[in-house]
């Protein structure tokens, strides 16, 4: 089946392609694509893979689901496209970013700068339907981005992964804290965000690790 993506994502994940599962997967989406309002728009589903190849990955922040409101997701964990107001989560991301290295709050929510510097930004739903959060969770997605996530942690060496939250963790739990480093903490919503996402100094943490394993530290 082809599938348009970045070419080294595509090498990793041609095995999926074929399996059952991915078949029904993408009879489901372009039905849902045909018949209703679905996020992102169709040509920003594998925008993570797309801006950060897998050869280049250093740093991984899983999410679950994309925004589900108009003109908020295009395909990053977390971003929203510029000129759209930070979501909740977000503007606590940045706030943990300024607290951690003395940055300013940034003024725009795209985070597709950090994906060119090779953060991979991985729902494990990569689609949604409008104002339903959710909607497409369990129908293959998930059992896609297992499957990426896999072969970064099997395949590559000291990247840092980033888990915010049980729903990440979860997702996340096989991966060897002796080969990259592991970040956990509280999801960064305004539900949770108190309990330990602030604080948490990720972004330094991740950035003290890259310079250790000789690897350029991300721009946040």
């Amino acid at each position: 089946m082809e599938v348009r993506m970045e070419e080294s994502w595509k090498r990793e994940l041609k095995g999926e392609f074929d399996k059952p599962y991915f078949k029904a997967l993408t009879d489901f989406v372009r039905q849902e694509y045909a018949t209703k309002q679905i996020f992102p728009p169709g040509g920003q589903i594998f925008a993570a893979f797309d801006t950060c190849p897998f050869d280049k990955t250093k740093v991984v922040i899983l999410g679950q689901d994309p925004y589900h409101d108009v003109g908020q997701a295009h395909g990053l964990s977390f971003s929203v496209p510029d000129g759209v107001p930070a979501p909740p989560s977000l503007v606590n991301i940045q706030r943990e970013i300024s607290d951690d290295l003395g940055k300013p709050m940034a003024q725009s929510g795209n985070l597709e700068r950090w994906a060119k510097q090779g953060v991979l930004l991985l729902n494990a739903t990569l689609t949604v339907e409008a104002h339903r959060a959710g909607s497409h969770q369990n129908r293959g997605w998930e059992e896609f981005t297992d499957e990426a996530i896999l072969r970064l942690a099997q395949d590559k060496e000291h990247l840092v992964f980033m888990l915010w939250g049980s729903y990440a963790q979860r997702k996340g739990a096989f991966i060897d804290p002796a080969k990259h480093l592991v970040l956990k903490a509280p999801h960064p919503s305004p539900l949770s965000a108190y309990r330990g996402f602030f604080g948490c100094k990720h972004f330094s943490k991740a950035n003290d690790y890259l310079i250790s394993t000789g690897q350029t530290p991300i721009d946040w």
